[in-house]
């Protein structure tokens, strides 16, 4: 084929799920050969792209239209850092609106020639592709990328990423009060979480039982989650219990639900089969803080007042030795702020229908108030707690996050009204973008 002056292309998209066989094995080797290593979850246009690039003459010129993951997923980090290497000059555009009719997948333009290294990048902001050829050259913004981990936060306007970067600087890590971590994975929740009415179907003994906030996050409305609410959910016939037997534990109605495991070929469940025995799921911690990994509008923190597990639907948090005990109770408010909001669009991952997910090492990193500001804006905002509840339990959480900015943003950490609204109103936009839909509440919440 020999050297080529430019390469045009949009890579086909093939999730690792279907991308497999001797075609992933193929586009591996091809992209190893060009000195990246691609991890198993990579898609198909990773190795795609690598191989296209290796037909570019040093000073050759690239146009790829690629899913907006390659800022965001883990195992673009290969091709993030070869990026870097390979061309002396990157060249992005950002659509604001979907680009492919019928596809619900966000693209980005990577436009790049010459021969690397190279340190930043510039970054064009355009609706949509209508508008690449009124693209003026004083409009690119330039950007110096994350040496390693996600790009995320290049959707961002440079001011409003340098803002956060500085505000970021001045916040903790989640880690710092407790590390998240995945809830009990049983292999089955639909046969390992039971309902209340199915206990006392069997006459499966409490002793045989953990405590669970049902599978899910829909019932965890407010800023905690107590024993009453609990009861309440086990009265209304949710799945509040997990089978836990004792190795040795008999009984007729165990027994029996046990023999209906087998009928519905529980135990041939990946994770059945790596234990023993298949029946006796490996309880987690009991956390302090329970964190909605998969959100639609955003993270959220919930006070574990209950004291029961959970399953693998969300995080949990389980806090430190040393930190104080009203952190359980601060920390789930003081998290529903404008710049913790916009760390978690930065770090999260979207998903098809506008879900963003965060996995543990992600929910590590969000931005959360230090141990100082935490303390002195609990102390001006607790009296309002339940009030403050009440309006998030009825949809209201743009008047709480309005109230908590003004308490902890400005009142703790000393920002501006105008920076707190540049990054409101960036969380916003973010979470726009990820939905799909509008939200008229910002300007009220501004006030």
């Amino acid at each position: 084929m020999g050297w080529q002056d430019a390469v045009i292309g949009n890579p086909p998209f093939v999730r690792y799920q279907e991308h497999r066989g001797h075609v992933r094995r193929r586009s591996v080797a091809a992209a190893l050969e060009q000195g990246v290593r691609l991890s198993g979850l990579a898609s198909s246009w990773a190795a795609t792209l690598v191989h296209a690039s290796a037909f570019l003459r040093p000073s050759g010129r690239l146009a790829m239209v690629l899913p907006a993951e390659l800022l965001t997923v883990g195992y673009a980090e290969p091709i993030r850092r070869w990026l870097r290497k390979r061309f002396a000059v990157v060249n992005l555009v950002m659509f604001e609106r979907l680009q492919f009719h019928g596809a619900d997948e966000k693209v980005v333009l990577l436009v790049a020639h010459g021969e690397g290294p190279c340190d930043s990048f510039c970054l064009f902001h355009v609706d949509g592709a209508e508008d690449l050829a009124n693209v003026h050259p004083l409009d690119p913004v330039g950007a110096k990328p994350a040496a390693e981990g996600k790009w995320s936060d290049l959707a961002l306007s440079l001011d409003v990423r340098q803002l956060f970067r500085s505000v970021s600087e001045r916040m903790s890590r989640l880690e710092e009060y407790g590390s998240p971590m995945l809830g009990t994975v049983t292999g089955a929740n639909d046969y390992f979480a039971l309902s209340e009415v199915t206990r006392l179907k069997y006459g499966i003994a409490e002793k045989h039982l953990r405590r669970i906030s049902p599978p899910g996050t829909k019932y965890l409305k407010g800023l905690s989650f107590s024993r009453a609410q609990w009861e309440e959910l086990k009265v209304s016939g949710q799945r509040v219990w997990l089978l836990y037997p004792g190795k040795k534990a008999r009984g007729k109605g165990l027994t029996e639900y046990l023999e209906l495991g087998i009928e519905r070929k529980v135990p041939d469940a990946y994770k059945c089969t790596v234990r023993d025995p298949w029946w006796r799921p490996p309880v987690v911690p009991v956390p302090d803080v329970f964190f909605t990994y998969m959100s639609h509008l955003y993270p959220r923190l919930i006070t574990n007042a209950a004291r029961t597990t959970f399953v693998n639907s969300m995080l949990g948090l389980r806090l430190n030795d040393g930190v104080p005990e009203e952190t359980r109770n601060a920390l789930p408010l003081l998290a529903l702020n404008s710049l913790t909001m916009l760390g978690g669009e930065v770090l999260g991952r979207g998903y098809g229908g506008g879900v963003l997910k965060m996995e543990p090492s992600e929910a590590s990193a969000l931005p959360v108030p230090g141990p100082e500001a935490l303390e002195k804006a609990w102390r001006a905002i607790s009296p309002q707690s339940p009030n403050l509840d009440a309006a998030l339990k009825r949809g209201e959480w743009w008047a709480v996050v309005a109230e908590v900015d003004r308490v902890l943003l400005k009142g703790s950490l000393g920002l501006s009204n105008d920076e707190v609204v540049s990054i409101r109103d960036a969380a916003t936009l973010l979470r726009v973008r990820r939905t799909g839909q509008t939200e008229t509440h910002t300007s009220a919440a501004k006030t």
